[in-house]
């Protein structure tokens, strides 16, 4: 399936950073952790304070002397130092406790499919910090295949496409390889930030804080669909006089605003099918396009996606977790080799 899946399933553990949320799995205890990637610290006196579901809730609501930091962005460790304590305290004093008995601690990592070396070596350094003595890197599009249960090691055309906060990545999958790819740094950020804009210019509001999702505040449901509400509530801020206000907003201005993120989205597709092998894409004609991360889950992204392509497109059952569990499979032993023996002349 991978050059190095021999290798990953003497792995001990395994970590999603995303720019969103990390994610651990530790063989024979599963995902251990599922939390924000978002660290706080005392900036007097460097302490970190609170990490994850919590340092996240902090945002936007601390003192000037408590900073609330993402040493993550767009799937590429920003801050190896601060990723090594926010994964410490993630991981928990057991877990670790129990990781440094492994003799040879070995460890998988995924990281983006276009990662510079630099990229790849701050993964690394990072999980060396926690006590690797080994790191294995996956490529984020062939861990998500797995984990959403694709059968990428066939010689047939698979599609996937992983919908992360900081970006997106495409890719048509053949033989447990990356055929064509591309990379499209719009994700689910992007969208918010139209949201935000939008609810802005057109109504002088500001939302309480840049780091809670605004689309889960603007919209409940099925909301950016043609079927959902005709309009909904808003809670925020008046730009003008700073006080709280409600404004009724119209969603079908709202899935116009978010138009222009979604169209770069729909070009890196056509770029990766154009670069495709035609018999490939007669393949996904039929089988169509799988969308993983957590952005998948944007109400009407997958209708969108369809009426733009002509395809057809499924959403992964937990497109949230799948990175994560791909890695985990592989750990685990459950993907067998792909074996391409040559003939014998």
């Amino acid at each position: 399936m991978t050059a190095n899946l021999e290798q990953l399933r003497r792995c001990h553990f395994a970590v999603d950073l995303g720019a969103a949320r990390t994610r651990v799995y530790v063989k024979g205890a599963g995902l251990v952790v599922d939390q924000p990637s978002v660290a706080a610290v005392n900036t007097r006196t460097g302490a970190l304070i609170a990490v994850g579901e919590f340092a996240e809730k902090m945002t936007g609501r601390t003192p000037s002397y408590i900073k609330t930091v993402r040493p993550v962005s767009g799937g590429t460790v920003v801050d190896i130092e601060m990723a090594q304590r926010m994964l410490r305290h993630l991981i928990g004093e057991k877990t670790r406790r129990l990781l440094r008995r492994k003799p040879r601690l070995r460890a998988a990592a995924c990281t983006p499919h276009d990662a510079d070396p630099l990229a790849r070596r701050a993964t690394v350094e990072t999980l060396v910090g926690l006590g690797a003595r080994r790191v294995e890197l996956v490529d984020t599009l062939i861990a998500a295949a797995v984990g959403c249960g694709l059968p990428v090691e066939r010689a047939e055309a698979t599609m996937i496409m992983v919908c992360g906060a900081a970006a997106t990545q495409v890719a048509v999958l053949s033989l447990g390889s990356i055929v064509t790819a591309e990379r499209i740094p719009v994700g689910g950020e992007a969208v918010d930030n139209a949201i935000v804009q939008h609810l802005r210019h057109e109504h002088e509001l500001m939302l309480p804080s840049q780091s809670v999702r605004p689309l889960q505040l603007a919209l409940s449901g099925n909301g950016l669909t043609p079927h959902g509400p005709a309009t909904t509530e808003i809670h925020g801020r008046d730009v003008a006089t700073g006080l709280a206000r409600s404004v009724r907003v119209d969603t079908a201005a709202v899935r116009t605003a978010i138009q222009t993120p979604l169209t770069a989205v729909l070009d890196g597709i056509g770029k990766v099918l154009r670069d495709c092998p035609p018999d490939l894409v007669a393949d996904l004609a039929d089988r169509g396009i799988m969308m993983v991360g957590g952005t998948a889950l944007l109400p009407g992204f997958d209708q969108m996606l369809r009426q733009a392509t002509g395809m057809p497109v499924h959403i992964a059952e937990r497109p949230d977790v799948c990175a994560v569990q791909g890695l985990g499979a592989m750990l685990d032993g459950k993907i067998e080799p792909l074996v391409l023996d040559p003939l014998a002349g």
